[in-house]
């Protein structure tokens, strides 16, 4: 083996975690040698047939543009950030929760210096009180929203203030890292390469959590299983929930079902967006987009509606299956996703292209018009479908016949490993961070992370 690049630090995977990490790493020691390694394209590379119009379904493109690349999943997504330690993540476990907001402004902040802009929503409490009376529980906190198109100029911003001082190899696919050597093995252009690192930091994003939990398994390092979400995204008419999205944007509600006893949480609201797919390593599942510039604003708004499931001994993999549960809605829709009218659902029948046509809300994917009863357990399916009648009576119209449901929408919180200080147990020097390692669910608490592990890092006395 000849001599192998050293680095200060490596950071694994190009999202808003692991730039935030490096940007404060830049600011706070320049004097340290950086280097980022992303599986995914350069932000101006990352182009998704369906979105340029070049394709109307899910080509499988390898690497997914969505999902993959600089600025990770949320390149693409419509930009929201939650100024709240409320919700988004599990930090405040781990930092007391106003250094976590601290965390949270100093992102912030970050994002406006690069051309984020200053707006929020404020929490309404009248909103909150009609929730309440109805037994449904609103989140509170303040919301900003970049907007699909805006937040990737930001991101593009960024990107080039921390490449000034950082070394950035894209389609870089991390293949192992050895916990105690700190070589870190890759392949890019078909050439497999080797680096070694004083620092390793794990930011693989939510895209990335098999590639991280198969690395702790072959390394003995012990893992606490988070939650998973499966359900639905729902399309409706943009009136419906107007009163809400145009004082607050995001509701952010809880439903207990009345049958099961389950949560079932509405989030990531896109107010007159567009429903997207995803490709995560094979798997299509669906997203919401939405955008600032009203020529790519649609009529509808769509939501998540999922269902949270934490699984105990014996069964320790809730990513596999979830995947499992999206990967049968692909067979059942011929490779696609699914996509049902809630009447449809109701009557026990499955949707089809005329039933779909002649509805009064016209999608805006091109999605495969069939049954979600054949994919998604009873149990879920039945939670959501409360909850749609239970949001019914907040935003009446919520649950007509028309409603869209698209299936399968998942997210999946990787198994977060024992650590300290985000530094891993059993493994001096290499720490983890963000979605991908169980400790976010936003973008607001994996920038926030990704500072807070650089500056434990720029602090950390060389052994």
């Amino acid at each position: 083996m000849g001599l192998i690049r050293h680095y200060d630090v490596i950071i694994i995977g190009g999202g808003i975690g692991g730039l935030m990490c490096a940007y404060r790493l830049n600011e706070a020691c320049p004097e340290k040698k950086v280097l980022l390694l992303e599986q995914g394209k350069a932000l101006n590379k990352r182009s998704c047939p369906i979105i340029t119009g070049k394709a109307d379904h899910c080509l499988r493109c390898d690497p997914c543009a969505i999902m993959k690349g600089m600025a990770g999943a949320g390149a693409f997504s419509d930009g929201k950030y939650n100024i709240t330690t409320e919700y988004g993540g599990w930090l405040p476990e781990f930092v007391k929760e106003e250094k976590v907001m601290d965390y949270i402004l100093q992102a912030d902040r970050i994002l406006q210096k690069y051309g984020a802009g200053k707006e929020c929503y404020e929490p309404d409490d009248e909103l909150k009180l009609l929730c309440l009376q109805h037994d449904l529980h609103m989140q509170q906190g303040r919301v900003k929203h970049l907007g699909t198109d805006a937040n990737y100029k930001t991101m593009l911003k960024l990107i080039k203030a921390v490449e000034a001082h950082t070394e950035v190899l894209t389609e870089a696919v991390v293949k192992d890292v050895d916990r105690d050597k700190h070589i870190v093995s890759y392949t890019r252009k078909n050439r497999e390469e080797t680096v070694s690192g004083s620092v390793i930091v794990f930011a693989v994003g939510r895209v990335g959590n098999r590639m991280f939990e198969a690395w702790c398994d072959r390394n003995g390092i012990r893992r606490f299983n988070n939650q998973v979400d499966l359900g639905v995204r729902v399309e409706l008419p943009y009136e419906i929930w107007k009163a809400f999205s145009s004082r607050i944007y995001e509701p952010k509600i809880l439903v207990r079902s009345r049958q099961y006893g389950d949560i079932v949480r509405m989030f990531c609201f896109n107010e007159r967006g567009h429903v997207v797919t995803e490709n995560t390593d094979g798997i299509l599942t669906v997203n919401g987009h939405s955008y600032k510039e009203e020529s790519k604003k649609s009529r509808n708004s769509n939501f998540a509606l999922l269902v949270s499931t934490r699984f105990t001994d014996p069964f320790n993999k809730p990513v596999e299956y979830a995947r499992s549960v999206a990967a049968l809605a692909n067979q059942i829709s011929g490779g696609g996703v699914i996509v049902q009218r809630l009447g449809d659902l109701e009557r026990g029948r499955r949707s089809n292209e005329q039933r779909i046509q002649f509805g009064y809300v016209k999608p805006t994917l091109n999605a495969v018009p069939g049954d979600l009863s054949l994919c998604i357990p009873k149990r879920q399916l039945d939670d959501i479908v409360e909850a749609l009648h239970s949001l019914d009576a907040i935003a009446p119209g919520t649950a007509n016949a028309d409603t869209l449901l698209y299936g399968l929408e998942c997210k999946y919180y990787s198994s977060r490993p024992d650590c300290t200080d985000f530094e891993i147990d059993n493994a001096p020097g290499i720490y983890a961070l963000g979605d991908g390692a169980g400790f976010t669910r936003s973008l607001s608490q994996a920038a926030a992370n990704g500072l807070l592990v650089g500056d434990i890092i720029a602090e950390r006395k060389e052994d």
